[in-house]
């Protein structure tokens, strides 16, 4: 639970500030407005940091992609342009970006999943809002692009062992100029989940 300094659960209002906002307009940069806009003024108020800070920014993100979901309009712009106000808010409340650019991707998926979204398209829009972000803030892209990339597939692990795969594939390789690096440790997270669920099917 994330609360304000006076004591108030305030993750609700996170997710249904974001899901409002985006309701009210489809306009292309409406995500980046709303997610930098919202993480700014909740993380200034609470003073978030680490499982907390990064806790925010899901709930901020998830409220995004559902927002969009709920007009009928494509989370592929949602899930960019939130990635970019991740970054954004980022720098603004000086906070370090790269766990909050994973965090961030791993909201993206998992709520696409929610709304029945194509979770492959959806992480490759964040990886290109992670590579975005960094290049206008003066970030190195392969960094933010590695913890988009590696923060999707987790996500997409935390649903099934098929969305794992289905998003390592759509966010490996060259994406917006920049070859994508996941890091190594969610391949074997992988590997662990699929022998799990081998190990269930062959049960009687």
């Amino acid at each position: 639970m994330v609360q304000a300094r006076d004591g108030t659960d305030v993750r609700f209002d996170y997710v249904m500030t974001g899901g409002r906002e985006l309701a009210r307009s489809r306009r292309s940069d409406a995500a980046i407005d709303t997610v930098s806009g919202t993480l700014v003024n909740t993380l200034k108020g609470t003073g978030a940091v680490g499982a907390a800070l990064t806790g925010t920014v899901s709930d901020v993100l998830r409220g995004a992609i559902l927002g969009t979901a709920h007009v009928g309009a494509d989370i592929r712009g949602a899930a960019k342009g939130g990635v970019i106000g991740v970054i954004r808010s980022t720098r603004e409340v000086g906070v370090e970006a790269t766990e909050s650019i994973g965090a961030g991707a791993r909201a993206v998926v998992k709520s696409a999943a929610e709304v029945g979204g194509d979770l492959g398209s959806a992480a490759r829009s964040a990886v290109e809002g992670s590579i975005a972000g960094a290049k206008e803030l003066g970030l190195r892209a392969e960094d933010a692009a590695s913890a988009a990339a590696s923060g999707a597939i987790k996500g997409a692990g935390e649903v099934s062992a098929r969305a794992g795969e289905e998003v390592r594939r759509a966010v490996t390789g060259v994406i917006a100029g920049v070859k994508v690096v996941v890091k190594e440790p969610f391949k074997s997270e992988e590997r662990k989940a699929r022998r799990q669920i081998a190990s269930h099917r062959r049960r009687p």
